[in-house]
């Protein structure tokens, strides 16, 4: 169980139910002056879209531990609790939400109460998985660029958005259909939708709303990327629904996650060079096969209560062989890819070095420690930024 130590000028963020998974020494009365509040339409209220935190199913879990907190309290001084409730000494709740355990996130500190919950199911606190799905798009912008000349800068700020928005989708679609697992899991049981903290029907309108502001993005492509781009929505819903019927849903998430390395190309080319682009984005589905694999590493136990599957449940105590041997083909493919668009010698310099970040990776990880999967899991922001300067000096100086 971690804790947050507070002042008295800070105290009254006790009475904040976001900062914490449960805050167990407030009661529900502390909200009586939150009631919903309805509109001039009879069949509209506030509360649809705005989350309910008196009914949220652990958010208010009172644990006899945390009510004896209470005795210990001195002016000045408060403890908050962030665990879900039951007490832990294993230390894998610490390990596994690394926001609740070292304390609240910047979404917690400045983000209007009513919407933190959105802002977390979007994992707007975890930015690493919109730079996973940022540079597939990236490399590939920069590739398609006039050799000589930098990258279409216009066109990146148009991706970097785009992948901030796409991820998003993706989390808040995978929590819809994952709500009844997530809560069996000790890393998911706390996300907004499982514990109840949104509805699904809330849940719904933030999707069209993110999808909404990603066809404003897609709009300005080409046609020919828009097609393109329109096709990945297929990738983003089925997603979810692999873990339940194949071991392989991470070769699934590389094909939706490095989706981006045919867009880019075709928003600047206004068409696609297989030679080129095909080589890019299997280099990308390798690369996802590494790192998610090791992630899948951290709920390996759940999974196998829940029953849901993973690669790191079917390559098990093989999973360092089977990495390395995708590592192996992502960094054969990025070299292919390279080769057959003509590019300069710094790309391959930069190759080597994230060649061996990710050979670091595979050799060092724990697999059997939750903290060290992660930790490896977010090294990956590297190797693509390594990859992006390859292919960026590599043009530069082509």
């Amino acid at each position: 169980m971690a804790s947050l130590r507070l002042t008295r000028s800070a105290s009254r963020a006790l009475l904040r139910p976001s900062l914490s998974s449960s805050l167990s020494i407030i009661s529900s009365s502390s909200y009586s002056s939150s009631s919903s509040t309805t509109i001039t339409s009879p069949n509209f209220r506030l509360y649809h879209l705005f989350p309910d935190f008196e009914n949220s199913r652990h958010h208010f879990n009172v644990s006899k531990k945390n009510l004896s907190l209470l005795s210990n309290f001195r002016p000045g001084i408060a403890w908050i609790s962030t665990s879900s409730g039951v007490a832990d000494n294993s230390g894998k709740g610490d390990q596994n939400n690394k926001n609740v355990a070292g304390g609240p996130s910047w979404i917690d500190l400045y983000l209007p109460r009513g919407i933190q919950p959105y802002a977390k199911l979007a994992r707007l606190d975890k930015p690493i998985g919109t730079w996973l799905l940022a540079w597939p798009c990236m490399w590939s912008i920069t590739l398609a660029s006039t050799p000589g000349q930098l990258l279409d800068f216009k066109m990146a700020a148009l991706f970097g958005c785009g992948a901030l928005l796409l991820r998003g989708a993706g989390c808040t679609v995978n929590d819809l259909l994952d709500r009844d697992i997530d809560t069996m899991v000790e890393r998911t049981k706390l996300r907004p939708v499982a514990s109840g903290l949104l509805t699904p029907f809330q849940g719904i309108c933030f999707l069209g709303f993110q999808l909404l502001l990603g066809l404003g993005i897609l709009l300005q492509l080409n046609n020919y990327s828009r097609v393109l781009g329109a096709s990945s929505l297929l990738l983003v819903f089925s997603y979810p629904l692999m873990k339940r019927f194949t071991f392989w849903p991470q070769a699934y998430l590389g094909l939706t996650f490095n989706w981006g390395a045919l867009l880019g190309w075709s928003a600047v080319k206004g068409s696609l060079d297989p030679a080129i682009v095909f080589p890019l984005y299997f280099s990308g589905v390798f690369w996802t096969l590494v790192y998610d694999t090791i992630y899948a590493h951290q709920d390996k136990e759940d999974d196998m209560k829940v029953g849901v599957k993973s690669t790191a449940l079917r390559f098990g105590d093989s999973t360092k062989e089977w990495t390395t041997g995708f590592g192996i083909a992502c960094i054969s493919s990025l070299a292919l890819s390279g080769y057959n668009a003509d590019i300069g010698w710094p790309y391959y310099v930069f190759l080597a070095a994230a060649s061996g970040q990710l050979a670091w990776q595979i050799w060092t990880v724990n697999l059997t420690c939750r903290a060290d999967c992660n930790r490896k899991f977010l090294s990956n922001k590297w190797f693509g930024a390594l990859i992006f300067s390859g292919i960026l000096f590599g043009r530069v100086f082509s």
